[in-house]
């Protein structure tokens, strides 16, 4: 009996691993620009749940996608080598207790990220412009002085600051989290303790690679300088392709005429301070960090968890 349910819990243990990674999985070849179907949710989540057999096979009940947003798989035992629907070799069978036959459920869910550390910039939710049906936005130039852009709807950001965020510690990130306000770091002043960070983005772009950072996004903007603070509503991913945080060196990459071939987009001189690129949907398997609850606007960007 004791080898029996030893072998019992060793395959409810892999049916359960199989589940949980075929759910997160499916889940995000879902919310993936491409998205999915029945079948191709089925496929991806069975390889997972096979992989995680150590005959290399399991019975995959079903994918559930009828609850938006979620995705539920049941797994089953089946033997690598008969196929039988049980488990073999139950010592048990010698009392005539029948075979034995274990299952498991796993349901992950793409959620909004409620909270995050990131580069301490944030965007006004008048820049967003991504749709329910499009992977990507409009390349565009956002630019907070002069001549700001996409405002929230007083007209300006902050008097007296840009959009950049409180950074206490000056490690180039600043801790947020949605339904609460951020505070502003006042000034166009470019952000010093940000020079490593940048020169990685460089290199990515460099390198040909994707720089897709996510940015806490604001609706409204209130009061000045040091008092001034945003009222955060969720994050979204830009795709980057240049900025202008300051003069000369990282604090300024792809940020001309020449180098976009477009003169609307670029950043102009002196005080101008923008960032180019464009908004992009982004599947993330990983929790953004820092805490916070409730639930944020959804724009684009989801994190993929196991609920159940």
């Amino acid at each position: 009996m004791a080898v029996d349910v030893g072998q019992i819990y060793a395959e409810r243990a892999e049916l359960q691993n199989g589940a949980d990674a075929g759910a997160l999985a499916a889940a995000q070849l879902c919310a993936s620009s491409a998205g999915c179907s029945q079948s191709s949710a089925n496929d991806a989540a069975k390889a997972l749940a096979d992989d995680n057999a150590r005959d290399g096979i399991s019975n995959l009940r079903f994918v559930d996608l009828s609850v938006a947003n979620k995705v539920t798989v049941s797994t089953s035992t089946i033997d690598g080598t008969s196929n039988a629907g049980f488990l073999t070799k139950m010592f048990a069978s010698a009392l005539n207790t029948g075979p034995a036959t274990v299952g498991a459920t796993a349901t992950a869910a793409l959620v909004p990220p409620v909270a995050g550390g990131g580069f301490p910039l944030a965007f006004s939710n008048k820049c967003w412009d991504l749709t329910g049906t499009s992977p990507t936005g409009t390349l565009q130039k956002i630019s907070w002085k002069p001549g700001i852009t996409c405002t929230n709807p007083s007209g300006h950001t902050i008097p007296g600051g840009w959009g950049w965020l409180d950074d206490p510690d000056g490690d180039c990130e600043a801790v947020t989290s949605i339904g609460n306000v951020a505070g502003s770091d006042p000034g166009n002043n470019k952000p010093t303790q940000c020079a490593s960070v940048l020169q990685g983005w460089i290199s990515t772009l460099a390198s040909g690679e994707d720089l897709e950072v996510p940015f806490p996004v604001f609706d409204t903007a209130t009061g000045s300088g040091n008092n001034g603070s945003f009222h955060l509503i969720g994050y979204a991913t830009f795709s980057i392709e240049g900025w202008k945080f300051g003069q000369n060196g990282v604090y300024e990459y792809r940020n001309t005429t020449a180098a976009l071939g477009n003169s609307k987009l670029a950043c102009s001189g002196g005080p101008d301070r923008c960032i180019i690129g464009k908004f992009v949907k982004y599947v993330s398997i990983d929790d953004f960090e820092g805490g916070g609850t409730g639930s944020g606007v959804n724009l684009g960007t989801v994190v993929v968890k196991l609920i159940k």
